[in-house]
């Protein structure tokens, strides 16, 4: 049975827009369908990258999968099970950063760790401070840490809960070049040591084909499934060779971007 398993998924909303400004009070209502038909399924363990146009509903998805939001129709089963909210089991990254910026980096990642032992709390938010490259840093409150490092600290936040899943959407997208490096292979890094089953939306084809065994490509609105690709090349992977220099191309291609790589 797979872990993940999404059909039929469509989203609509109702937008209210205005004729011109002489009937600014005449007020028109329309559907924007925004997913339409997404189906794929997600084996447990896999790490599965989603890549499309910007505005094509990879976030809309990502909120409706990890249950934050209901589809117009369509069904997502974990386990087997329906989706109709969060779970405990699973977490999720955002875009922006979701540190509490009154507590302390180890204070937010402790918050995963309520029902244990003071003592138990203090040894495994170590433990993770330190998985992440953070160790020395627990006290800082976040307005002290870069960018990566507040990262890195969501990262052990959601680590620490021992998660079955993990949603992240564009967690790396507000980083330097060099820092984003760092974080990519620090996912690699938690996937092999985890073996947790990942879903990464991300707008960078790169960083799809250097971290997915999977990559599912989405369309332009209203949004459908347009590729699915399986990868099992190690890592670190060269994308300046082989097959997935030429995997890269036709990615681009396939998304309309006719750029000279």
């Amino acid at each position: 049975m797979s872990k993940i398993e999404v059909t039929g998924l469509r989203k609509s909303y109702v937008e209210r827009r205005r004729r011109k400004r002489f009937l600014s009070q005449c007020k028109q209502y329309e559907d924007c369908q925004v997913l339409d038909g997404i189906t794929f399924s997600i084996p447990a363990g896999t790490f599965a990258c989603f890549v499309g146009p910007s505005g094509c509903g990879k976030s809309t998805m990502f909120r409706i999968v990890s249950g934050f939001e209901r589809p117009s129709s369509g069904t997502v089963l974990i386990d087997g099970q329906e989706v109709t909210g969060p779970g405990s089991k699973h977490v999720c990254v955002f875009q922006e950063d979701g540190l509490f910026p009154w507590f302390t980096a180890a204070q937010n990642i402790a918050m995963g760790l309520s029902k244990s032992s003071s003592s138990d709390v203090a040894k495994k938010v170590e433990d993770y401070l330190e998985l992440v490259g953070l160790s020395g840093f627990g006290g800082h409150y976040p307005h002290e840490l870069s960018g990566g490092m507040r990262r890195r600290a969501e990262v052990a936040r959601a680590l620490i809960t021992n998660p079955e899943i993990l949603f992240m959407d564009e967690p790396f997208g507000a980083l330097d070049f060099v820092t984003r490096l760092q974080m990519r292979e620090e996912m690699v890094n938690v996937h092999q040591m985890f073996d947790m089953t990942i879903l990464f939306i991300t707008h960078d084809i790169d960083e799809a084909l250097q971290l997915g065994d999977r990559i599912i490509m989405l369309s332009d609105r209203p949004s459908r499934v347009a590729w699915d690709i399986r990868l099992d090349d190690p890592h670190p992977r060269d994308l300046s060779t082989g097959h997935l220099s030429r995997l890269r191309k036709e990615i681009y291609y396939r998304m309309g971007l006719h750029v000279a790589l």
